[in-house]
């Protein structure tokens, strides 16, 4: 990104601030972080910028970059409209996804949760789940730091529902407590008989499968470790389900020494990897 973009994309925080009441998070919110392997928030984004980011996505979508930085993308117009559209790094293209994604609340729940001095965004995911009810839109079983080989450490996800996200818009579901089972590397993010995968997954002795459906309003934000298992079914609403997942780390994560990956190579820049608190 250029040095123009990059000053472009910055948001006033001072100003973001004084305009944007905080949400106090309750005093159980760590314990239940860490008992369950994630924890819901209540609406922390602000509807306005919810408002912008929904337009916002459906640019990105059609190949509008507002800042001339595109994604990468796994979708593109002309593909199965059915299939769940994952574009990663939205927010390099859109000044708003760049506000939404280096939004301070985000950041300030999440220290709160992980008992954290710094959280950093180095990766994101524009999510949007067609109406319609095809299995094409399913998200499958997964752990996420399956596909996190070149960071070690703190890492979790902030996943902010842009749509109403209902039971029967295809919402997330968490299993409680698979974030103590470890890495098992097993399931895959695109794929969609998800009671196929539940047979091939090996849950550890003692521990149950237990589903836990994350119905969340605009706005509100779902953060998950990196080894809690999740997965969505169909959209059988007549409305897209849309959402970011924002991948983040603490201090205590770092890259894996000798790895090249394009996420470990920009996380000196803040142009791509904001901070969103830092005591």
């Amino acid at each position: 990104m250029s040095e123009d973009r990059m000053s472009d994309s910055r948001i006033d925080e001072d100003q973001m601030t004084i305009s944007i009441p905080k949400v106090s998070i309750p005093p159980s919110a760590r314990e239940h972080y860490r008992r369950d392997g994630f924890f819901l928030s209540t609406p922390i984004i602000p509807a306005d910028l919810i408002e912008r980011v929904t337009t916002a996505m459906d640019a990105v979508m059609d190949g509008t970059y507002e800042t001339g930085e595109p994604p990468r993308r796994s979708w593109n117009p002309g593909d199965d409209p059915k299939r769940i559209r994952k574009i990663d790094q939205a927010h390099l293209s859109n000044r708003a996804i760049y506000e939404l994604a280096s939004h301070p609340e985000i950041g300030r729940w999440a220290a709160e949760l992980l008992g954290a001095k710094r959280v950093q965004l180095w990766a994101s995911q524009m999510l949007f789940k067609p109406a319609g009810g095809e299995v094409a839109g399913n998200v499958g079983w997964h752990q996420d730091k399956q596909y996190w080989r070149y960071l070690d450490g703190e890492l979790f996800t902030a996943w902010v529902a842009v749509s109403n996200v209902t039971a029967e818009s295809g919402p997330m579901r968490f299993l409680r407590g698979s974030h103590r089972w470890g890495l098992l590397d097993s399931g895959d993010f695109f794929g969609h008989d998800h009671e196929a995968q539940q047979q091939e997954i090996p849950v550890p002795e003692g521990e149950d499968w237990e589903e836990v459906e994350v119905v969340l309003p605009p706005g509100a934000v779902s953060f998950h470790d990196r080894h809690t298992y999740h997965a969505s079914g169909p959209n059988v609403s007549d409305a897209p389900r849309r959402s970011f997942a924002f991948h983040m780390r603490t201090e205590k994560a770092r890259p894996v020494e000798g790895r090249e990956d394009y996420y470990v190579q920009h996380l000196d820049d803040p142009a791509y990897c904001p901070v969103l608190y830092e005591e």
